[in-house]
C-alpha cells in the first residue's frame, strides 16, 4: 500500500511538474525558460524535477509528448468510433473535438507555434514523432469528404489541414486581443461552442439536419 501511494504521489508531482513544464515554454520559449523557475511554478524542489526528467532538453520532449497524448486520444477515439454515419460527419467531430482543445490548452498552441516557425532540431524530432502521424490521420478524412462533394477537390488537404488549425485556435491563442475586439472572453464555454460551431460551418456547411429546418 505504501508504495502503491508513493507511485501515485510520483505520478501527481510528475504531471504538475509537466503542466508547469508546458505553460513556461509556451511564454517564454525553450531558450527563456528556466528550470529553476518551472520548479518553482510547479512548487517542486529543483532536485526533484531533475530526478524525473534529467535536463531541460528532455522536459521539453516530455512537455509535448504529454500534450500530444491528450489532443491525440480525442482525435483517434473519433477516428476509431464506427457510428458517424458518413466522412463528414466525422469531420464534424474532429473539428468540434479540436477546437475544444485548443481552447483547453492555449499555451500548446503558443509552443506550436513558437516551434514551428523554427527550422532546428526540436521541431523536426516535434513533427516527425508527433505532426506527422496526426497529419496521414487525417488526410483520408479530408480526401473523403472532397470525395463527397462538399470540399473541393483540387485543393491538397495539407491546405485544409492548416487552413482547419489556425482557424481553430489563432482565437484562444488571442484571446486578450479578442476580448479586446469584442468584448468576448473566447474561452468561456459558450463561446468555445459557438467558435466549434463556426469553424465547423465554415469548413463544412449546415448539418443534415439544419438543411431540413
Amino acid at each position: 500500500m505504501a508504495a502503491a501511494a508513493e507511485l501515485e504521489a510520483g505520478g501527481e508531482t510528475r504531471e504538475r511538474i509537466l503542466r508547469a513544464a508546458l505553460g513556461d515554454f509556451s511564454a517564454n520559449g525553450f531558450d527563456g525558460a528556466r528550470t529553476r523557475e518551472i520548479a518553482a511554478r510547479a512548487g517542486v524542489p529543483l532536485g526533484l524535477l531533475r530526478y524525473h526528467f534529467g535536463d531541460k532538453a528532455r522536459l521539453w520532449r516530455a512537455a509535448v509528448d504529454r500534450a500530444f497524448l491528450d489532443l491525440r486520444g480525442g482525435l483517434e477515439a473519433i477516428l476509431a468510433d464506427p457510428l458517424p454515419a458518413d466522412s463528414r460527419e466525422r469531420l464534424r467531430r474532429l473539428i468540434r473535438a479540436h477546437v475544444r482543445f485548443v481552447a483547453d490548452n492555449p499555451e500548446f498552441v503558443r509552443l506550436m507555434h513558437d516551434e514551428g516557425k523554427r527550422g532546428g532540431q526540436r521541431m523536426r524530432w516535434m513533427v516527425d514523432r508527433h505532426v506527422k502521424p496526426l497529419f496521414s490521420a487525417l488526410t483520408p478524412v479530408v480526401e473523403s469528404v472532397q470525395a463527397s462533394g462538399v470540399l473541393p477537390s483540387r485543393i491538397d488537404p495539407v491546405h485544409f489541414i492548416y487552413a482547419l488549425a489556425g482557424a481553430a485556435g489563432v482565437i484562444f491563442h488571442q484571446a486578450e486581443e479578442c476580448k479586446r475586439v469584442a468584448g468576448i472572453d473566447p474561452t468561456d464555454p459558450a463561446a468555445v461552442e459557438a467558435h466549434a460551431s463556426a469553424v465547423e460551418h465554415l469548413f463544412l456547411g449546415p448539418t443534415h439536419q439544419e438543411n431540413r429546418r
